[in-house]
């Protein structure tokens, strides 16, 4: 559910704050990565800072290689660690084993971006080897 007073920005606005392109943010629409909070009259996306934030998660991690279906995932795995912090502000149970298992495939997305990031730490360093060999020539 969204906060109807959250100051909203048109798909544009998003794509510039953003730095990507109104063709990617519509196609991470298509697939169900990020779904407008909202519609204006005339039927313009509308997006919040919230929307922004999921969507710069996602930005993220694309350099480390993680595909369509893996971002899904994460974001599933990010929103029911939100919803299960809310809920344990409403309560004080806070429905222990599946927040353990979220949090424990949380834990496993984070292993994995490591592993991807220290992969692309060695490629650059590589990258690097390169350029300092083609400049002593």
């Amino acid at each position: 559910m969204t906060d109807v007073d959250a100051p909203m920005m048109q798909i544009g606005e998003l794509a510039d704050r953003a730095e990507m392109s109104l063709r990617t943010i519509r196609h991470y629409d298509e697939v169900g990565l990020l779904t407008p909070s909202g519609r204006s009259e005339g039927g313009f996306r509308l997006y919040t800072d919230a929307d922004f934030s999921r969507l710069m998660v996602i930005r993220r991690m694309k350099p480390l290689g993680f595909s369509l279906d893996e971002m899904a995932e994460l974001l599933r795995v990010v929103d029911a660690l939100g919803a299960a912090e809310a809920d344990s502000t409403d309560s004080a149970e806070s429905g222990g084993g599946a927040v353990d298992d979220t949090r424990a495939r949380l834990d496993a997305f984070i292993a994995d971006a490591a592993e991807r990031r220290a992969r692309l730490e060695r490629q650059l360093a590589m990258a690097d080897e390169f350029l300092e060999l083609l400049r002593s020539r």
